[in-house]
Parts: C-alpha cells; sequence; structure tokens
C-alpha cells in the first residue's frame, strides 16, 4: 500500500532521551489525502509530536495534530469548513505474530491509543492520517440546514412532536 502522507520512522533511532518530530503535509500529499477522506479541501495538515521509549520496550508519541478541512454539508452539499486541533497520545507497541485480542478485552478509553507496529517502523504520517479520519465530522452541516418538518436536523428529535401534530389533524 502506498500511503499518502509516509514519514517512517525507525524507532531503534530514538535514542533515550526522546526525540521531536514534526510532519507538515505538501500540497500534494493534502489533495490525495482529500480524495482519499473524500474532503472538498485539505487546507494544512500539521503535527508535531515527542517520541519516547518507554521502560516496557514500547514507545510514547505525545503531542498535537492540526487541520483546516472543508467537508459538503450532508444536507446541502453546501461546504462546511473545520478547524482540528486534537491531542496525540499513542503508546507503539511490536505485533506479536498471531496474536489476536481476546474476547471481552476492552480498550481503555482513558488511556493512549494503541499502535501496533510489526517491523521496528512507525510511519508517523499515516498515523496521524489515520488521526485526522477519526478527527472529522462524519455528519458536517451547514449553518441552518436541516432535514425537514418532522424535527429532524436542527433540534433534538421528539417522536412525540409527530403524534401531536398527528392527533390534531384527526
Amino acid at each position: 500500500m502506498n500511503n499518502e502522507l509516509s514519514r517512517p520512522i525507525v524507532l531503534a533511532h530514538i535514542p533515550a532521551a526522546g526525540r521531536q518530530e514534526r510532519v507538515e503535509a505538501s500540497p500534494a500529499e493534502r489533495e490525495a489525502l482529500a480524495r482519499r477522506f473524500e474532503l472538498l479541501a485539505l487546507d494544512s495538515l500539521q503535527a508535531e509530536v515527542t517520541i519516547k521509549p518507554t521502560i516496557d520496550g514500547g514507545f510514547s508519541v505525545v503531542g498535537r495534530m492540526r487541520a483546516e478541512v472543508v467537508q459538503a454539508c450532508v444536507v446541502t452539499l453546501e461546504p462546511v469548513p473545520q478547524h482540528i486541533d486534537e491531542a496525540v497520545n499513542w503508546q507503539v507497541v511490536q505485533a506479536a505474530a498471531g496474536e489476536e485480542e481476546e474476547p471481552g478485552e476492552e480498550d481503555d478509553l482513558d488511556g493512549p491509543d494503541q499502535v501496533e507496529v510489526s517491523d521496528g517502523v512507525l510511519d508517523l504520517g499515516e498515523e496521524i492520517a489515520q488521526q485526522l479520519s477519526l478527527a472529522l465530522d462524519p455528519y458536517p452541516r451547514a449553518p441552518g440546514a436541516g432535514l425537514g418538518e418532522e424535527g429532524v436536523g436542527d433540534g433534538p428529535f421528539n417522536p412525540f412532536a409527530v403524534l401531536r401534530t398527528v392527533q390534531r389533524k384527526s
């Protein structure tokens, strides 16, 4: 697979004190990512992180990711700009061959996200792209865009409001 934003980091080259990394997507990379994530535009994407070895043999990646994106409104298809500013907090671990998650095993929602590597190389750019995809609004809406008279859109949905209008007509 050819990643649109590839920034491979050989983890064995990270010193004990850690190392700072900056990722900034070029115009061509932003265009390719916009196509991948079905965005109208990706005007900027950058991240600044610190990668440090941990005592358990893994690595921590901590920092910030920022992006300026434009998505299509799910109702009107109008452009909806969005500013993304998110913390990066990952725990990088070596993937164990053939190991699968045990049934009932749950992720620690308050802890760092786990990123597995199998060859000792972290593709920092691809992981930033993945974080961007998770940060995007799944249902972007332009200001004032609603979905009709049934109340599904601009306010909280109330199924009893529909029943009241039916009762009044009877």
